[in-house]
């Protein structure tokens, strides 16, 4: 197994016809090594870079996230709670990493403590204003 960055992540998700070449080379490795880690720093990097660069729609990033989840070539860090921010990323209005830190305080049995206003509509989160 073998961990990967957001770069290459990107690369594999992505048909980015300006970077071919890092594409093939990132989906060439991957290939090779059959089961790739996906650390939660790069879950919540993949979907900001997939949002402002990319300047992908809500809708087309949690088609990637839910291929990710999906495909069995990813081992997810936190693949529970990577899935509870998935559900309800793709419901609702927060964004990815809120909702990826809402579901790693509930799993720990904490509440959430926030000025978002949309992720202070949780179970457990508290929105101060």
């Amino acid at each position: 197994m073998i961990s990967v960055d957001t770069n290459i992540l990107v690369r594999i998700l992505v048909d980015d016809p300006q970077q071919s070449s890092q594409v093939h080379s990132a989906r060439r490795y991957v290939k090779q090594a059959e089961q790739v880690y996906v650390p939660q720093i790069v879950q919540v990097e993949m979907v900001w870079v997939l949002e402002s660069a990319y300047r992908l729609t809500r809708e087309q990033v949690g088609h990637l996230l839910e291929h990710l989840g999906r495909n069995t070539s990813f081992f997810l860090q936190n693949e529970l709670n990577y899935r509870v921010a998935l559900n309800a990323y793709k419901t609702k209005r927060a964004d990815f990493a809120d909702y990826l830190i809402w579901a790693e305080s509930q799993a720990a049995g904490h509440s959430l403590l926030t000025f978002d206003k949309k992720l202070g509509r949780e179970k457990d989160v508290i929105c101060i204003s």
